[in-house]
């Protein structure tokens, strides 16, 4: 983010004019996030992204923004209206002598947290890897937009009482008040996290269907109408373009999961239970006088394991069927079936196929298996 003069916006400068620049568009940014969270995370909400957030070394749901320690101590600093100190490197002093110093690039890397500080930039880190960043961009371009707006007016409100740098400083620290709850250091993968963000207030949009439901608020149209980036009609459509495309994506995945759990996962399941019912009524025949207890309980557990994949293959089919005929309405009908429904019965499947994956003969499995793709090279 920089002005007409290419200067980053984000970049803790040398004097105190840039200093207070970098603290205005800072605070800005943080209240941007907190104040259009529902849009930001509806921004990058599809079928993909609801698989990746949260695990594999990807933000979770809830928005928060990371400042890094130091960072976040200058904030608390200004909004408490005390001072400072930077506990290692040079800082950098506002100026404004109720202020405090700002530490010169001193933030870690927090892979959990889904929008980062990271010295003199923000990163959005929850953008899909298929996805366009077009959106997300319009998105953050125009939340941040509207916020500088509106600090601009209440600065220019505040300043024709105290002037222009405590009107700054009484804007700024307000802001920050009211927007600190977005702001969080720790790990945004503990359950402990969750359980804080909802104290706070912060929703945890998990799948898309959440997320995207709070595309056509009232808020979200106003937003874009008056920055002229979307009419209301524009701004409709695509929110029923994304709730489409994620019914078209979890249609496909679920009708690939069923061809191939149909055409290559049972049919090695049926061929290594049929060997197996084999060896143990070959054991039954020899009437060795062994208890063959052990072999015989086995087989039982198989088959149970068996039929539980052959019911859960005709739920799914049944549940995909059903899915076909729903006529897609303003509630999202559909989308809400395909997640309600359709995606647990998907999980089951693959839930099944993962214990067979342990028990099916390894020259009968015809997919890669999970030790074969870890550890085999």
């Amino acid at each position: 983010m920089s002005d007409e003069r290419g200067n980053n916006l984000l970049d803790p400068g040398h004097t105190p004019h840039e200093n207070l620049r970098f603290i205005l568009c800072l605070t800005a940014v943080i209240r941007a996030v907190d104040t259009h969270q529902d849009l930001l995370r509806a921004s990058i909400a599809h079928a993909g992204n609801d698989h990746r957030l949260g695990a594999n070394e990807a933000p979770p749901a809830i928005l928060s923004i990371f400042l890094g320690s130091e960072l976040e101590e200058v904030v608390e600093g200004l909004v408490s209206g005390g001072q400072t100190k930077s506990q290692t490197r040079g800082t950098v002093q506002l100026g404004v002598s109720t202020l405090p110093p700002i530490p010169k690039d001193t933030s870690d890397r927090n892979r959990t947290s889904p929008f980062a500080f990271t010295g003199n930039k923000f990163e959005f880190r929850a953008v899909g890897a298929s996805q366009s960043p077009a959106g997300p961009n319009i998105v953050l371009n125009t939340i941040v937009a509207e916020s500088m707006t509106w600090m601009a007016g209440k600065i220019a409100e505040a300043e024709r009482k105290f002037g222009l740098e405590a009107a700054i400083q009484q804007v700024t620290q307000q802001v920050l008040k009211d927007h600190m709850t977005v702001v969080f250091n720790g790990n945004g993968y503990s359950k402990e996290w969750e359980v804080e963000a909802e104290r706070r207030g912060l929703p945890n949009l998990r799948n898309t269907v959440d997320a995207l439901s709070t595309h056509d608020s009232e808020k979200n149209f106003a937003l874009f109408e008056t920055y002229g980036v979307f009419s209301r009609t524009e701004w409709d459509s695509r929110g029923n373009i994304a709730f489409e495309s994620y019914e078209k994506a979890i249609h496909i995945e679920a009708l690939s999961l069923l061809e191939t759990a149909q055409t290559m996962v049972l049919p090695a399941v049926l061929k290594h239970q049929e060997r197996l019912a084999a060896a143990v009524g070959a054991a039954r025949s020899a009437n060795a006088g062994v208890d063959l207890y052990v072999q015989e309980n086995l087989l039982k557990e198989y088959f149970e394991l068996a039929n539980e994949l052959i019911k859960s293959l005709d739920r799914l089919r049944s549940l995909i069927a059903k899915g076909e005929t729903i006529h897609d309405g303003p509630q999202h009908q559909k989308a809400r079936f395909f997640r309600d429904e359709i995606r647990p019965a998907m999980e089951k499947v693959r839930g099944v196929a993962d214990q067979l994956e342990l028990q099916v003969d390894d020259a009968l499995w015809p997919l890669p298996k999970y030790r074969e793709m870890l550890f085999l090279h």
